[in-house]
């Protein structure tokens, strides 16, 4: 008749009621740095190819490349005389409307004009002096750098 008393069964047994873990109120840091490289790499790819969205083939000539700080505006005449104002089809009517509604900063802002070199060369010159109605005064005019040499 006697009783079997197990030693530790009081103090350092399986379950410790005296220390309670509580939730951790840091911020792991270490895993969204790593997804913010991953999705800074993935835009540096990238970037690139979205500069330029209608498809056309410039004439080729031996002008030096303008360093430009901004984005400036781009009016593309491709091969069928379709125009577009940055990426966006319009009818060559609203050009001035178009432009005017854009002139935030004054009409001091540089226009880039790229026409396909098989477009027709009327109405290359017929949106330009659309632009010159809208009031900008600073067009270029984009060609690719001659490749002969």
């Amino acid at each position: 008749m006697g009783m079997s008393v197990s030693q530790g069964a009081g103090k350092g047994g399986r379950r410790r009621r005296g220390r309670k873990h509580g939730v951790m109120s840091e911020i792991n840091v270490t895993p969204m740095v790593d997804v913010m490289l991953v999705l800074l790499i993935i835009f540096m790819v990238a970037a690139p190819m979205l500069t330029v969205g209608v498809p056309i083939d410039m004439p080729e000539t031996q002008a030096k490349a303008l360093n430009a700080d901004t984005q400036p505006i781009t009016v593309t005449v491709n091969q069928a005389g379709q125009v577009y104002l940055q990426e966006t089809e319009i009818p060559a009517e609203e050009i001035v409307a178009r432009l005017q509604a854009i002139a935030q900063t004054g009409y001091e802002e540089r226009i880039f004009v790229r026409g396909d070199k098989s477009a027709d060369y009327g109405m290359v010159m017929q949106v330009m002096a659309r632009i010159n109605a809208a009031g900008y005064r600073n067009l270029g005019l984009v060609t690719l750098p001659d490749q002969t040499n």
